[in-house]
């Protein structure tokens, strides 16, 4: 018996790519282990033909089937997702996730709210302003 998943978003342009490559990475890893599509698909809990959507990359795989990808094709979830395997990382430097993406978001306003929010900055820290 089948359960059923909600339905899967199309996966717009900008993904396209990525989804590809999973979809790839996910039916290379399960070839490797002579594993069909239907036997997985079952394992999963999900139809054939919504894997092989997913293999394709036509359709966005959810992140909570990640784990039991991973574990069925013995392979890491960074693998799946295109990362080189490694032991453990090492910490990393810099500034937190929070912290760069307001970084992120404060690049894309236009030049004269980025003086303002780093003149804001500026006397906060204690600092001249900047110009």
């Amino acid at each position: 018996m089948h359960t059923t998943t909600p339905p899967t978003p199309a996966v717009n342009v900008k993904d396209e790519s990525f989804f590809k490559e999973l979809g790839q990475r996910i039916a290379l890893a399960r070839k490797e282990h002579n594993i069909t599509q239907v036997q997985l698909a079952a394992t999963l809990g999900i139809a054939q033909q919504t894997l092989a959507h997913y293999e394709g990359g036509r359709l966005r795989l959810p992140a909570s089937l990640l784990p039991a990808l991973s574990q069925e094709l013995q392979t890491p979830v960074d693998v799946l997702l295109g990362q080189p395997a490694s032991a453990k990382a090492p910490a990393k430097r810099g500034p937190t996730p929070r912290l760069q993406q307001r970084l992120e978001r404060l690049a894309q306003l236009p030049l004269p709210q980025q003086r303002l929010v780093m003149n804001m900055l500026d006397a906060a820290l204690g600092q001249q302003p900047t110009r």
